[in-house]
């Protein structure tokens, strides 16, 4: 027997983290009069969503920070099969990692900063490998539609690997008009729930896969069912949904809420701060890559759609009159869209219907 693999025992243990990040908020919350010398307020109802909020006079601005995570890693081992460095691909994913959870809260990115750590400034020898980061990072920022600032190369000896990198960065975005501000309070039972596709795995979930390729004889070159190899399934670039939202706002789309489906899997469904419950009555087709990931960890249902995105990358909640012209657009900026379900009175859940999954409001404690 392979034996099971979990999230939490391949070293994330969100029940671990979560609680930290609740204190930080608490303390966090402590140091809001400082906005009030530049004549600015926080939006109190953005700490505990995806993106940090503030009040100016014409418009308000977000922030977020965000990181990669492991998926780098996975590029290095699949380069000693194909020669490719992937580096390319890696800094669309830190860059879509970033903007997408800017996005979701209703704010156009203006600039992103880079944040490169190393172990050992070597590591920027390798210049195939550091050109295919930074022209991907200049990409990746033309797709958002935002300018790339600058950042910091941090070289850490002893405190990373000297052989690797760490990527993530930040950035900054307006909300304007101030009716595009999108933060669940127009949320409402009723609103359809649609699931915008994912490109694969995106970034999340990364550890537990290079667990599972640790273990297969033939590793990333290991075929799935589809005939392609896991490495380079695993390295397609994450999807960037700025466009996506702009063309939906430009149209006059109602959005309501939106989510980025990263961590905690689909319980982010329920993230917003509302006592509703979220039923999901379609869900997309499971690719040939969480199929194997789910044979190979022995994970269920319930795990597979707590830890990935399985096929949903995004997720907007809208009145079902904007249906239909909120798919024509997904379609025209080549994007599947699902409509998958709705929102409905009742105490704090997602209810996948087709895997008879419930997932209850305390799996999602990120306030």
């Amino acid at each position: 027997m392979k034996g099971k693999i979990s999230y939490s025992s391949s070293g994330v243990n969100y029940s671990s983290v979560d609680p930290i990040k609740k204190l930080a908020q608490i303390k966090a919350l402590e140091t809001s009069s400082n906005l009030d010398k530049f004549n600015t307020k926080e939006v109190s109802e953005s700490r505990g969503e995806s993106a940090f909020v503030w009040e100016e006079e014409a418009c308000y601005k977000a922030f977020v920070i965000e990181g990669l995570g492991t998926k780098n890693l996975v590029a290095d081992e699949v380069r000693k099969i194909t020669g490719k460095t992937y580096y390319d691909q890696i800094a669309q994913d830190t860059v879509a990692m970033i903007v997408n959870d800017l996005v979701v809260v209703g704010a156009q990115t203006q600039v992103i900063n880079a944040h490169f750590a190393t172990g050992t400034s070597s590591w920027f020898e390798d210049e195939q490998r550091s050109k295919d980061l930074i022209e991907g990072w200049a990409k990746a920022c033309n797709l958002a539609g935002a300018t790339w600032g600058g950042g910091e190369t941090a070289p850490l000896k002893d405190i990373i690997d000297s052989s690797t990198i760490e990527l993530s960065g930040a950035a900054i975005g307006i909300i304007k008009p101030k009716n595009k501000l999108t933060l669940g309070d127009k949320l409402q039972t009723g609103d359809i729930i649609i699931l915008i596709e994912s490109s694969g795995i995106h970034a999340n979930g990364l550890t537990l896969v290079r667990e599972i390729a640790s273990k297969l004889p033939q590793g990333y070159e290991t075929k799935l069912s589809d005939g392609t190899t896991l490495g380079e399934t695993l390295l397609t670039p994450t999807h960037i949904y700025v466009q996506l939202v702009s063309d939906l706002f430009e149209a006059g789309i109602d959005i309501h809420y939106m989510v980025n489906i990263t961590g905690h899997g689909w319980r982010k469904l329920m993230r917003a701060n509302r006592e509703f419950s979220y039923t999901i009555n379609e869900v997309p087709p499971v690719s040939p890559l969480f199929e194997f990931i789910q044979k190979e960890s022995e994970s269920t249902d319930e795990e597979m759609y707590g830890t990935f995105n399985m096929g949903a990358g995004f997720a907007l909640f809208i009145p079902s009159s904007d249906v239909e012209k909120l798919q024509e657009i997904a379609q025209k900026n080549n994007l599947k869209s699902y409509n998958a379900g709705v929102v409905e009175e009742g105490e704090r859940q997602v209810i996948i219907k087709p895997k008879n999954i419930t997932f209850a409001g305390d799996t999602l404690d990120l306030r």
